[in-house]
């Protein structure tokens, strides 16, 4: 190195050695993990690697039980997120902290408010306010109501929140999960100006394009361990993959499968509702599945497809419409019956509704069928010979990683918990399956089993309503694409002809075309 040359910096943060466990859980071992000034460092792992986990402990929220953590080259003891933020490190939560009927001004410095006596001094309030705002372009007025805001906007006031209490380090927890891709795209250009002007940021996502697209280093953590730290241009998605997986070879690309066939195996016509709690209502949706396809149903969360799943299964009724399965109008009937007439159910929240999380996994596996299973006399604790065969064959054809038909479904992984629920509906041959987010929370390898399982039911003539919040996930595995915007559907697309740009611009009502047939 010349004279000229200036020297390397130095990390702003540096977390040596780090272990944490629950238990005899493991969840952090020898975890090593260091920041720049200026940089935008990715940590990426599957579930259960421990990136919640380090994060909490950078933020206060752990203890760990060995290891050290340093800013600015000196040791801290962060005892609690107070004493992160005095340290100039804040936190981007996935699911936002704002508070909807405060206004913008009330949410940026909730918890820190300027004042004396009790009493809020707006003025200085607004003054301390302004400069984050500027910083991230929120030209909003301070008293605008916060929940009136679209979830981009929220994101951007969440930022501000940070910087507002003065953070030099941010923590980001998968940004982009409620996103389109243009507000991820504009996310991406605030987040280089930020690190641009000495802000250092913590990047956790599980969505390669765009760890790739913002990151300038990348650290892989797999079985709560460090794996590997490298510079993003010396990587691609298939070496992450490999270093987060211990496997090199996950099918990253398109779910080849046969065509569809021609008969129509699902038919919706004129579906309308009342408004659900946190979902749009349907405005007169209309369209068709045939047996063996496909159909993705795309759109920011919150936009009615909440509202679908539960319409088209039978927890909610409509105001209006007709929904036929095989040519049989299934409106008015009850779960059972439709589920007798060959309609199965994936949910989002596999423990609220998928499966019986204390209960064993063979009760996971026959829940809601077990009046179709010989022999049974209705006793959850008396399960016949039959039947626990059957536990026994599921757990291996699906690939079920756990000690036994009778262990417990909440020791099992997301993507085991998922696997199930997958078995249960799938063993039942249907005609028509709706899958709502069913890889969300759930590993490579078993996101890459579940989708071949989804594979062979096509194969089956199985049609297939896929519900995602992941383009990624509808684009590798639909054959149309229908988009939804505040009820309605607004668009519909050939999956192999359109993409994750032209979906997002339909996304957000500024391509909409009428209503999908």
């Amino acid at each position: 190195m010349s004279s000229n040359d200036q020297a390397a910096p130095s990390p702003v943060l540096e977390l040596q050695g780090i272990t944490k466990t629950f238990g005899p859980v493991v969840a952090n071992e020898n975890v090593n993990f260091d920041l720049y000034p200026g940089e935008i460092h990715a940590l990426v792992g599957e579930n259960g690697a421990g990136k919640t986990t380090l994060m909490r402990i950078l933020f206060g929220m752990y203890r760990p039980n060995a290891g050290s953590i340093r800013l600015g080259g000196r040791e801290v003891e962060l005892k609690k997120p107070m004493d992160a933020i005095e340290h100039g490190i804040g936190m981007v939560h996935q699911h936002f902290m704002l508070v909807p009927s405060f206004s913008v001004l009330e949410n940026i410095t909730l918890g820190a408010e300027p004042g004396a006596g009790g009493l809020f001094d707006r003025g200085r309030a607004e003054e301390a306010a302004r400069g984050p705002m500027e910083r991230l372009g929120l030209a909003l007025d301070p008293s605008t109501v916060t929940g009136s805001l679209n979830v981009a906007t929220q994101q951007k006031l969440e930022i501000t929140k940070v910087l507002y209490r003065g953070a030099k380090i941010i923590i980001l927890d998968e940004p982009t999960a409620v996103l389109t891709p243009q507000e991820t795209e504009e996310l991406f250009v605030l987040l280089k100006k930020l690190a641009a002007d000495g802000s250092s940021i913590i990047f956790i996502s599980h969505k390669l394009r765009e760890v790739f697209a913002v990151a300038d280093r990348i650290t892989v953590l797999r079985n709560g361990r460090t794996v590997s730290t490298t510079p993003a241009r010396d990587l691609d998605a298939s070496a992450v993959v490999a270093a987060m997986t211990g496997r090199s070879d996950v099918n990253l690309g398109r779910i080849t499968r046969n065509a569809p066939e021609d008969d129509v195996v699902l038919s919706v016509s004129g579906l309308s509702t009342a408004k659900f709690e946190h979902d749009a209502a349907l405005d007169s949706i209309n369209f068709e599945v045939r047996a063996g396809e496909v159909v993705g149903i795309a759109g920011v969360e919150g936009n009615g497809q909440s509202a679908l799943a539960e319409t088209l299964i039978g927890t909610a009724a409509p105001l209006a419409g007709k929904i036929e399965l095989a040519g049989t109008d299934l409106t008015r009937l009850a779960v059972s019956a439709r589920r007798d007439l060959g309609l199965s159910y994936v949910p989002e929240d596999r423990h609220r509704e998928g499966i019986p999380i204390n209960g064993s996994v063979l009760e996971g596996l026959a829940a809601g069928t077990l009046r179709r299973h010989r022999g049974w006399n209705g006793l959850a604790n008396a399960f016949p010979r039959a039947l626990q065969a059957w536990g026994t064959d599921m757990i291996s054809k699906y690939a079920i990683r756990t000690s036994g038909r009778n262990a417990k479904c909440h020791t099992l992984s997301g993507g085991n918990q998922q696997k199930i629920v997958m078995a249960r509906e799938l063993e039942e041959q249907p005609k028509c399956i709706v899958l709502a987010q069913p890889t969300r929370g759930v590993d490579l390898g078993a996101i890459e089993f579940l989708y071949d399982r989804i594979a062979e039911a096509t194969a089956r003539s199985c049609a297939v309503v896929l519900i995602s919040a992941d383009l990624d996930e509808i684009l590798r595995l639909s054959d149309r694409v229908l988009v939804m915007y505040r009820g309605r559907m607004v668009a519909e697309e050939t999956a192999t002809e359109t993409s994750r740009e032209e979906l997002g611009m339909h996304m957000t009502g500024a391509k909409a075309l009428g209503t999908a047939a």
